[in-house]
């Protein structure tokens, strides 16, 4: 790979990291964006996206954590039933044309998410165990075989139903992530015992990345203009995965 091409990477690498994690979140799909603009491989996109995803959402985890914002009660169904059903598709190695159209999809849905921005319920309910463990699992599939942690699909969730505070949301989603991407990358690596070497050039950039954004969104809310960055940054890159070369 390129020096200009590992460079480039590992600047959007760091401002996805910044972003992402100021909302709870550990930057796959904007990792997964950034890849998809440098025309990457898919069988380097999805490891490399889930090894950069543990390692913010173990940044993130601390910090929402120790600043208060974060729900056992909430994470222990979700992420029971997430985490087999992560490894079970990380283990699946999707070939490019069906890859590329579904992480397109993932990335516009972020997108979406991010720009809708409504419907988020005042009052929060607490849900029964059921409708957790199913969200989980569908969710912890969708993570696997995507790569990315499942927070942009968990976080709207959570929000819309009215199952916990946005602060709370961002901790518990943090927690998620990490469980998901540790679960989809061992269950990728059981499958084909390989992890781009590529992944230690841009760890630093999304570790320094997932500091600085933590501290921030554990202290206050996001930024309207940070949701409408990386919404915009997300529609290019999928786009480009679903219409692209």
């Amino acid at each position: 790979m390129e020096l200009e091409v590992i460079i480039g990477l590992a600047v959007l690498i760091f401002l996805a990291a910044v972003l992402y994690s100021s909302v709870g979140h550990a930057g796959a799909s904007g990792y997964l964006a950034a890849m998809a603009l440098f025309g990457l491989a898919p069988e380097t996109m999805k490891p490399t996206a889930l090894t950069l995803n543990i390692l913010v959402a173990v940044i993130a985890t601390m910090k929402f954590y120790r600043a208060g914002f974060f729900s056992w009660e909430l994470f222990r169904p979700l992420a029971l039933a997430s985490v087999p059903f992560a490894f079970i598709g990380g283990a699946v190695s999707l070939p490019g044309y069906l890859y590329k159209p579904i992480v397109g999809l993932v990335l516009l849905y972020a997108a979406y998410r991010l720009l809708a921005g409504k419907g988020v319920k005042a009052e929060v309910s607490h849900p029964s165990r059921l409708p957790l463990v199913a969200s989980g699992a569908v969710i912890g599939l969708l993570s696997g075989l995507t790569g990315v942690g499942g927070g942009i699909f968990l976080s709207p969730l959570l929000l819309l139903l009215g199952w916990a505070e946005t602060r709370q949301v961002s901790g518990v989603a943090a927690a998620f992530i990490l469980v998901n991407s540790a679960a989809g990358l061992l269950g990728h690596y059981s499958a084909v015992s390989y992890v781009p070497g590529e992944v230690l050039a841009w760890a630093p950039a999304a570790i320094l990345g997932g500091w600085i954004g933590a501290q921030y969104g554990s202290r206050r809310l996001p930024a309207p203009i940070i949701l409408k960055l990386l919404s915009a940054v997300l529609l290019v890159a999928g786009l480009k995965m679903l219409f692209g070369a």
